[in-house]
């Protein structure tokens, strides 16, 4: 239990504060952009079936675990359609959210395509209070399991060519607030923008290298600004590192094990207070695609 002191400055700095970021956070986020864009659903042209799952600040009592699944594909040309479910925990709290994407694909005159989704769906936040360190331990409002659902919509933009990507979102535009009845709380959630883009530059017939940047921006808390750089050897290998300013440093790889199936992996090494605390996070995830073997995607398949 050395730890848990720490443990109560992150929940209630992170969870319980209402000027933090309170969206799940990602290294590997090129790889699941529909859970924070719905304009990305049915961009990839196939199925895409991913889960991903990751273990953050590893030695860390209560630290947070993340697991998401998503689902998206194109129907027709202009629309697609896509299901995205998270679980985060972070010590004695556990919030499951699910939502269903729909988005509408307008085609420009190049390659360029211009995507307008929405999404809609619900939180389920639950706390276990008796896992607290509580000042009034006689207070039936801080006691037992509180569970409590709340909807949420959301919108996103999505432009992009054969080679290029940007991208603007807020998937959670509704305000929920928590604990109303206790008095002095103060934690409610907040709309999270965000704001991401990415290159991709044939260097030769047989390597890749994408730049790319994720920007969040949520009222009351400064700019959470991610930039990563990953090389594709050979349409099937993936190296790269990233960075988030100020929290973490971060090796990246990946592996097309066949046409439909890749694997991607991400060490983060902590750059802030806590990196005494933790020995890094880690992050797995897998993807499926249901390929057409006729189309010229699965020779080289597309890097975003």
């Amino acid at each position: 239990m050395k730890n848990i002191y720490h443990i109560i400055l992150i929940l209630f700095a992170g969870v319980f504060s209402a000027s933090a970021q309170q969206e799940s956070q990602y290294s590997q986020y090129m790889y699941n952009t529909m859970s924070f864009n719905p304009g990305y659903t049915g961009s990839r042209e196939v199925l895409s079936v991913l889960g991903l799952y990751r273990t953050q600040w590893v030695g860390l009592e209560g630290a947070p675990k993340t697991m998401n699944f998503s689902a998206h594909s194109p129907i027709g040309e202009r629309f697609g359609i896509g299901l995205n479910i998270a679980n985060d925990q972070i010590g004695p709290t556990k919030n499951t959210g699910a939502t269903l994407n729909l988005s509408y694909t307008i085609l420009g005159s190049t390659d360029v395509k211009y995507s307008f989704g929405v999404s809609g769906g619900f939180d389920n936040f639950t706390v276990d209070n008796d896992k607290l360190t509580r000042r009034d331990m006689d207070d039936p409002l801080m006691s037992g399991v509180v569970t409590q659902f709340s909807p949420n919509v959301g919108v996103g933009f999505y432009v992009h060519s054969h080679n290029w990507y940007l991208g603007v979102s807020a998937p959670k535009l509704l305000k929920t607030e928590y604990y109303k009845e206790v008095k002095n709380t103060t934690y409610s959630t907040q709309t999270h923008f965000y704001l991401l883009g990415g290159y991709v530059f044939d260097l030769n017939p047989y390597l890749k290298f994408k730049p790319a940047f994720l920007v969040k921006a949520v009222q009351g808390a400064p700019l959470a600004v991610d930039v990563s750089g990953n090389f594709l050897i050979n349409d099937k290998f993936t190296l790269g590192a990233a960075y988030r300013w100020g929290a973490s440093a971060s090796a990246l790889a990946g592996f097309q094990i066949t046409d439909g199936i890749q694997l991607g992996y991400g060490y983060d090494h902590d750059v802030s207070g806590l990196r005494a605390y933790n020995s890094g996070s880690h992050e797995f995830f897998l993807r499926f695609e249901l390929v057409n073997k006729s189309k010229s995607r699965l020779v080289t398949p597309r890097f975003f």
